[in-house]
């Protein structure tokens, strides 16, 4: 089974430039009257997102995007938003006191979030602290091992 690549701005370009659209390979549905009218290029996008499902992914998007200016320039500064998975926002803290912190007035920040990002999917916030430092060095290192403190034995 061989996977088809699709160009999707030939794709529109074809589309607006017919008139029609290719919803299956049997079915045909006209988009507009005038096939040769011109059409202005946000109504375009705006029939893309429409047509493609994406108004969810591109709230999303705009959320990591207007990170700070959602949740204020001091909050932002020790915040770094992750990812968005089954309507929880993963964000990673620069430290796990600022972690606490926000998980304490965690209902004011998910309340501020979905009012300012209207179609992201955000029901809950999970906060992280900082990555710990990997002690794996070398090309000789043993799994399942307790690390560093084996050397000292």
């Amino acid at each position: 089974m061989t996977s088809k690549k699709i160009d999707l701005a030939l794709e529109l370009f074809r589309t607006y430039k017919t008139g029609f659209i290719k919803k299956k390979k049997t079915e045909i549905v006209e988009e507009r009257s005038k096939p040769g009218d011109p059409t202005l290029i946000s109504d375009v996008l705006e029939d893309l997102v429409t047509h493609r499902q994406w108004e969810s992914g591109l709230a999303e998007g705009n959320l990591f995007v207007q990170w700070e200016n959602i949740v204020g320039g001091d909050v932002a500064t020790h915040t770094t938003p992750i990812s968005i998975y089954d309507g929880t926002l993963l964000i990673q803290c620069s430290s796990t006191a600022w972690a606490t912190q926000l998980q304490a007035v965690q209902d004011q920040l998910l309340a501020t979030i979905t009012s300012s990002a209207p179609g992201a999917l955000v029901e809950s916030l999970r906060f992280t602290g900082p990555a710990a430092p990997s002690w794996k060095k070398g090309i000789r290192t043993i799994r399942g091992a307790r690390g560093p403190r084996d050397t000292y034995g």
